[in-house]
This record gives structure tokens, C-alpha cells and sequence, in this order.
């Protein structure tokens, strides 16, 4: 099974719930699940008895831990439909603009792992709820892809570097951090997640945008939360002016360079420069120029601008022999198709953004 929909019925109107159901690969996105979720969301957006929509992860383990990258190698691998991989993309940014866009409120309760394609549904829900367990990260960079489903959007909102940082070195957050930078609104206990539904139900949804949402922003706030003096520390506090210091400046190559030499005793901070050294260098020049290519973009354009660069990067040797490495093979050797940084031309990181998408030739019929 991929993914189970319920409507639930309320008081007054209907609560959507869509459960990623793949509780074996950490309810990895394959290419069904986002088929299946898109049609339903389609349905709901227009369904006058549907109020608001609610997203969770099966089992102990993920909210979702990115899209389903062994079917992806498959696709890669196989000589079929060379399109194939890139259809795979532009289907999961379609669903997370719909989720961005959606006339409804949306809620996402993110647990254990929330990564890669699992951030990008969480991110684009207009609240975001995590229990104490949750990870987050965009670890791209240890597969030769680079932070997308809507990452130049939601990275480029962090304070700080922070968001460079998490791209280039795949940083793992815990709940702390999380709420730290604002990329989940509030923690509650994991007992409360079926409390918050039955509180839903009591309640008489009007099917008007902004009544729901504030009767909705109440109901979580009267939550109960978890102690946050019990949470993890958090590590990005204990880092943040290390992060400003040592990416400070308009140089990538010296930026890694910093921090890969960077003398900091925390098991957290040498397992991500371990992700940069490791990582691949073209990914390190994507993550820089998407940023600061996005800066100035609506949400359209920035999926237009990720899709045009997972459609490059399916064609290049990077992506495949990184999920090679990491998760077939498992030797964790990568061969990238550049040693550095510094050894990555200009010409191989500007095609990855040409050509410029719009309207007129958007294969994700962005609108």
C-alpha cells in the first residue's frame, strides 16, 4: 500500500486525511504515492465537503524520509524512457506546489525522519506540527542531487546561512533546532496527535477560508506541548556563530574550504562537514547558485528553476553513481565526476539552469 485516504466527518464538514503508507522504505515517495496524493488533493480542492486536509507518516519511524531514491536509480539505470527520471520530478514538485497553493488549510504532523521529498510536503503545509522524535534535512549532497522540492524557497528563509549550511553539509536537525529557524510551528506529544483529530471533529467547519483557519489556529494552540526545557539542546545554537563566521563571504570555494578546516569539537558538526567532504562538488555549486538565483523568485518559478535542474542532473553520471554508492553498493566511494570544488567549471554548473522555464513551455503545468 502507498497511501490511505479517509474523510472524516466532523460536526459541520469533513476532515481529508492522507496517511503516507510505506512504513518499510520510511514512507519514501514513490512515483504511485505522488500520483495517488495528487489525484486526491485535486478532488479535495474542489469538494465543498471537505474543510481542511492533514498529513502524517505510518508507523514509529517517518513522517517521510524523501522520494523512493532506489526507484529512481532504477529509472536511471534503465534505457526504456530516458525521460523517466525527470517525469518523476516534475510529478513531486507538482504536488508540492498544489500543497502550497491549496484554497484549504493543510496540516502536516511530522515525526521521526522528515527529509528530502518529506520536507518539501512538510514545508509547503500551512501548519507544521512535529513531536519531540522529529529530523529533519536536505542531505542531497551525499547522493550528487541538490536540495529541491521547493528547498531554494524554504532554505532561503532561514536565518542567517543556515540555509547554505543545511544544503552543503546535509545537516540533520532535531525538534530544537527546528522550531529554532521556523521550519515546524509548534511540538506536541505524540499522544496528542489523535487528540487533535477528535478535537477536530467537534468542531463545525464553514467551508470560508479565514473563519476555518482562525477556529483552526485556536484548537492547535490549545494544545497540549511537550517541556521544552526537556527537548534536545539545540545544536544550531550551539553553532549558529560558527555557521555565520566560516560561510561568511561571496567565495564558495574558500566557504568550504573554511569549514572543512574548521577545528570545532561536536560529534553533530563533524558528521556534517564529513557530509561536505564526502559530498558531491558539483552539488555544493547547485546549492549555492539556486539560492541566490531564488532570492528574487515567486514559488512558480523556483520549482520551474529546481525542475529544469533535476532534469539536468538525471543526465549527468553524478546522481546515479551517489545513490550507487550510498544505497545499492553501499561503499559509500562515490567516483564524482570532479574531485573539488574548486575543479567544477562554470559551463557544467550553468546548464543545469538553462534553459528559463515559463508558461508556454512548463512540463510541470505550473499555474
Amino acid at each position: 500500500m502507498s497511501i490511505q485516504v479517509q474523510e472524516i466527518a466532523c460536526r459541520e464538514g469533513n476532515i481529508g486525511l492522507i496517511t503516507l503508507d510505506s512504513p518499510a522504505t520510511l514512507n519514501a515517495l514513490s512515483a504511485s504515492m505522488i500520483r495517488e496524493t495528487q489525484a486526491v488533493l485535486d478532488q479535495w480542492a474542489e469538494a465543498d465537503h471537505i474543510s481542511l486536509v492533514i498529513f502524517r507518516g505510518a508507523g514509529e519511524r517517518a513522517f517521510c524520509a524523501g522520494g523512493n531514491i532506489r526507484e529512481l536509480y532504477g529509472a536511471l539505470s534503465g534505457d526504456e524512457d530516458p525521460d523517466a527520471p525527470a517525469e518523476f520530478f516534475a510529478s513531486e514538485y507538482r504536488l508540492d506546489y498544489t500543497i502550497h497553493r491549496f484554497p484549504k488549510p493543510v496540516i502536516a504532523i511530522g515525526h521521526g525522519v522528515v527529509m528530502g521529498g518529506g520536507l518539501g510536503i512538510f514545508s509547503a503545509c500551512r501548519y507544521r506540527l512535529v513531536t519531540p522524535d522529529v529530523t529533519l534535512a536536505m542531505p542531497e549532497i551525499t547522493i550528487g542531487l541538490f536540495p529541491d522540492v521547493g528547498a531554494s524557497w524554504f532554505l532561503n528563509r532561514l536565518p542567517g546561512r543556515i540555509g547554505l549550511f543545511m544544503g552543503l553539509t546535509g545537516a540533520r536537525l532535531n525538534v530544537s533546532d527546528v522550531l529554532r529557524v521556523g521550519l515546524a510551528d509548534m511540538a506536541i506529544l505524540p499522544d496528542q496527535v489523535d487528540s487533535l483529530i477528535e478535537r477536530l471533529k467537534e468542531e463545525r467547519w464553514t467551508g470560508e477560508s479565514a473563519a476555518d483557519d482562525n477556529r483552526l489556529f485556536r484548537l492547535v494552540k490549545q494544545l497540549e506541548h511537550p517541556d521544552y526545557r526537556a527537548l534536545p539542546t539545540s545544536e544550531l545554537a550551539r553553532h549558529e556563530q560558527d555557521i555565520a563566521r566560516l560561510s561568511a563571504g561571496d567565495e564558495l570555494p574558500a566557504i568550504v574550504e573554511n569549514l572543512l578546516a574548521a577545528e570545532i569539537d561536536s560529534d553533530w558538526w563533524q558528521g556534517c562537514v564529513n557530509n561536505l567532504r564526502n559530498g558531491c562538488p558539483v552539488t555544493a555549486w547547485l546549492v549555492w547558485t539556486q539560492l541566490k538565483k531564488a532570492q528574487q523568485m515567486s514559488l512558480k518559478d523556483v520549482f520551474r528553476m529546481e525542475y529544469t535542474m533535476a532534469a539536468r542532473c538525471t543526465r549527468r553520471p553524478d546522481l546515479r553513481e551517489g545513490i550507487r554508492a550510498r544505497l545499492i553498493d553501499k561503499d559509500h566511494k562515490p567516483a564524482w565526476s570532479f574531485p573539488t570544488v574548486r575543479d567544477v567549471p562554470d559551463a557544467v554548473v550553468e546548464e543545469h539552469f538553462e534553459p528559463e522555464l515559463n508558461d508556454s513551455n512548463d512540463p510541470m503545468a505550473l499555474r
